[in-house]
């Protein structure tokens, strides 16, 4: 049997490789999409093929993660339950897509990933599986009660790694589970599953990776421009980027000034409450400074009915349906709704906020003559 492992070189993964192996008869190959984990890459190849891999493919995916997934979310104005940012529920079907590529091109007989039973990463993965490769057995070992009682905790992991002379580095007790890519990085779990506790407190900075505490931030406000094409960021500051380069830059941007924190509660879609903490700082200018352009060139109507169709994509991307029938034909609408939002926005970043300085289009549906309380056309 051969299997493709979702791996990202974590105690969890490490071990189940081994555990999948060894349990299943199985030749194991690992999996890595490169989505922007920057220095998590490192070493990665060289730990797989330690930890029992017969193959390692680490495919980078961030150009097609920035143009094919992210963009057209953005484009939707999706944000679920009106706070986050969907980054990593976006960055799951691609993961689960390059996957079956890879089970494909290795001639495999399953996928196997270390989602969780309380997560929602098992169901993004699988449906993503069910649509594009049905054929395609999926194991899960969290579902897997023998799994389950071998593993309780992460001292049975640690302990398990080093009788079988695993590369790991990790401790009994974590503070936190972090996750990250190219629109955001998560941190959950451990210390901030107490919702009362403060993860902006001072003492907690250490915790953030993308940007600086908007304290810290500079005193001094800076000023972003970006141009839309059909609803799509095509260049920062008048420099022309593709998607990637956007949101590369953006990141930068936004993490210099603390921008595209939040701290939320959330509804999972396995039926529970989770508290989860993001830093988003390039999708964050990104989602305003796109709604910004759209409340200039886009008809009122089209508008409306866009808007209220956000809560409903928003959930297919959080719940795993970005291949569904339904996104599809969601996102049909929205490439509509899009054709005339172009033009250039102004943003200002100043200690964690955004704000607008200032929007214009050629195809613009402000007129000034028409608006004007000076001199009203109207009273002629």
């Amino acid at each position: 049997m051969r299997i493709v492992l979702a791996y990202s070189g974590g105690l969890d993964t490490s071990v189940l490789l081994s555990w999948i192996k060894e349990h299943y008869d199985a030749e194991m190959i690992a999996f890595c999409a490169n989505i922007g984990q920057e220095e998590e890459l490192r070493g990665l190849r060289a730990k797989a093929l330690k930890t029992g891999a017969k193959a390692v493919h680490i495919v980078d995916l961030q150009e097609e993660f920035a143009r094919d997934f992210i963009y057209p979310m953005m484009q939707a104005g999706a944000v679920y339950e009106n706070q986050y940012f969907l980054g990593t529920s976006i960055a799951r079907p691609l993961i689960a897509k390059g996957m079956i590529e890879v089970a494909r091109q290795e001639k495999a007989d399953a996928l196997a990933h270390g989602a969780t039973g309380k997560g929602n990463d098992q169901v993004r993965f699988e449906l993503t599986a069910a649509a594009l490769a049905p054929e395609l057995e999926v194991i899960a070992p969290w579902r897997d009660a023998s799994f389950r009682a071998e593993f309780p905790g992460r001292t049975e992991m640690i302990r398990y790694c080093e009788r079988k002379g695993i590369p790991i580095q990790a401790t009994a007790k974590k503070p936190y589970s972090m996750d990250r890519n190219l629109l955001h990085i998560s941190y959950e779990a451990g210390i901030l599953e107490d919702p009362w506790f403060d993860a902006f407190s001072p003492k907690n900075k250490a915790m953030f990776r993308l940007s600086v505490d908007p304290e810290d931030a500079p005193d001094r406000p800076e000023y972003v421009t970006l141009d839309f094409e059909s609803g799509n960021c095509v260049g920062v500051n008048g420099r022309t980027l593709n998607p990637l380069g956007v949101l590369k830059a953006l990141n930068r941007l936004g993490g210099r000034h603390g921008v595209g924190r939040v701290d939320l509660v959330e509804n999972r879609f396995v039926g529970m409450k989770s508290r989860g903490v993001y830093e988003t700082p390039g999708g964050a200018i990104l989602h305003f400074a796109h709604r910004q352009m759209e409340t200039l060139t886009m008809d009122r109507e089209v508008m409306h009915l866009r808007d209220s169709l956000i809560p409903r994509y928003a959930e297919l991307v959080y719940y795993g349906f970005w291949f569904a029938p339904e996104r599809l034909a969601l996102q049909a609408l929205v490439t509509e709704s899009q054709k005339n939002v172009s033009g250039t926005v102004r943003v200002k970043l100043y200690k964690g906020n955004l704000m607008t300085a200032g929007r214009k289009s050629a195809v613009s549906l402000y007129q000034t003559q028409m608006a004007t309380m000076e001199d009203d056309p109207t009273n002629a």
